[in-house]
């Protein structure tokens, strides 16, 4: 797997290249700045990019601009964004994009190398993967955020799972039920986001917006 890397702390971006040459993948080019990134990404063709949110000169969201920048460029580019903290502003824009191939997780997720590299293989294979504690967070919140009331505690679950970019073959490991019965729950679910079957559509990604449109506020 082929890599580019674009963060700005020279520590963590040397770990992060020694993590993933050490786990099989090819760093092609690390960075530390939004132009430097596009760049890399034009020249290298990557099979995905780790992206630090925060990136100079303003350390606010020049990672994040950068990603959606290089997505326009070459739909599908598979990104997968990490940051300090649970930024909820960025939540909707990162998932709002039709193609699949990104991910957000909290750097602190680094740590867990396995579960890393499993995402990072989850984006470069075209999957989403949201960090749990993101998750977490806007589950929450579902008990009392309309129009997502209405959902049974088993299809709230089958919905943060399907957040986290699990397959309905995962979904359906994790829960102890049968991949049928994940089918089952995923339809009622689209049932009642009123999401008729739509090939233009992609349905899960847009379900999972609707779940963390709270969460993303700003008085969220």
């Amino acid at each position: 797997m082929r890599v580019v890397i674009a963060e700005d702390l020279l520590l963590l971006r040397e770990g992060l290249i020694r993590l993933l040459t050490e786990l099989g993948c090819t760093v092609v080019s690390a960075v530390d700045g939004p132009e430097a990134l596009l760049d890399a990404l034009d020249r290298e063709r990557p099979d995905v990019a780790v992206v630090d949110i925060r990136l100079p000169p303003t350390y606010r969201d020049e990672g994040l601009r950068a990603a959606i920048e290089a997505r326009r460029r070459r739909p599908g580019t598979p990104i997968l964004l990490l940051s300090q903290y649970i930024e909820r502003t960025y939540l909707r824009e990162l998932l709002a994009d039709s193609h699949e191939g990104v991910g957000y997780l909290l750097k602190d997720r680094v740590s867990d190398v396995r579960q890393f590299i499993t995402d990072l293989r989850v984006v470069a294979s075209g999957g989403t993967v949201l960090d749990p504690q993101v998750v977490t967070a806007a589950l929450d919140r579902l008990a009392t955020t309309d129009p997502l009331a209405g959902l049974t505690p088993r299809e709230r679950a089958v919905l943060g799972l399907m957040a986290r970019g699990l397959s309905n073959s995962a979904i359906g490991v994790e829960l102890d039920i049968t991949e049928r019965a994940v089918s089952k729950y995923i339809n009622r679910i689209f049932a009642k986001h009123d999401l008729p079957p739509d090939d233009n559509v992609h349905r899960r990604v847009l379900t999972v917006l609707r779940y963390l449109d709270d969460v993303s506020s700003p008085s969220g």
